[in-house]
């Protein structure tokens, strides 16, 4: 399963708000064995929103898109998710009523406060979506068309995240060595490694470990344990960290 990750926000590329939530999702689906080949960040711009969700949905068998959802003036992504399959904006009984429950329990944990909140406005989604709600936030996600969108308050995405999780499944899994040895010296063995077992190796330094943390990534649960047990033998690595002796 290959899953392309839209995070939307001007703050994101502004560098105001650090994208936790793409990090997150990553290593989210990448344990449950989904491959992401694309995380992309966009401006709150409808136009550019729209364009990139319907490239991304012909191309990927699933999309999630976080961020822009509300009742601001920024927050367009629900209506550019509409646009990208041609629907139009409506609310539905449930969440109608998902809004009117969430906005009574923050009235009553802040009554001192008045929220001036269209319902209607707020529980829209595009037309033939699936409504994705949680007692975390206030405006709804949806899926349609195999594309999820979710808030981009990263509680409120872990809480809509978790609601379908068990719909993102694949056969990807890995495995972590660890080595001391310099890059430039396990190339060749790396690059053996890929070739003997149809494996993926990447080689990802670690300056504070000071260490090399191999992983390795297959669909066959064969040949990763194979190329793990290969590199053991071929390169000074372990399953655990290690440091360098500088003694």
């Amino acid at each position: 399963m290959e899953v392309a990750l839209i995070t939307v926000g001007d703050e994101l590329l502004s560098g105001d708000t650090v994208n936790t939530n793409a990090n997150w999702l990553a290593d989210e689906l990448s344990d449950r064995g989904v491959t992401v080949p694309r995380i992309l960040s966009v401006p709150d711009d409808r136009a550019v929103i729209a364009d990139h969700v319907r490239e991304y949905a012909a191309t990927f068998d699933a999309v999630i898109v976080t961020g822009g959802i509300g009742s601001t003036p920024d927050d367009v992504t629900m209506e550019a998710v509409a646009d990208a399959f041609d629907r139009e904006m409506a609310p539905t009984d449930f969440t109608r009523e998902s809004v009117e429950r969430r906005l009574a329990a923050i009235r009553e944990r802040v009554p001192d406060r008045e929220f001036d909140i269209d319902v209607e406005a707020e529980a829209a989604i595009p037309e033939g979506s699936r409504p994705l709600a949680t007692e975390a936030g206030l405006a709804p996600g949806c899926v349609i068309e195999g594309v999820y969108v979710m808030p981009g308050i990263p509680d409120e995405l872990r809480a809509a995240f978790a609601s379908v999780a068990d719909e993102f499944a694949g056969d990807r899994r890995s495995r972590f060595l660890y080595t001391v040895e310099p890059e430039s010296n396990i190339v060749p063995a790396l690059e053996d490694a890929m070739e003997r077992f149809d494996v993926a190796v990447g080689c990802y330094p670690d300056r504070e470990g000071d260490h090399n943390r191999l992983k390795l990534t297959a669909t066959d649960d064969d040949a990763l344990a194979d190329a793990g047990a290969w590199l053991l033998e071929h390169v000074n690595a372990s399953e655990t960290p290690v440091r360098r002796n500088w003694d």
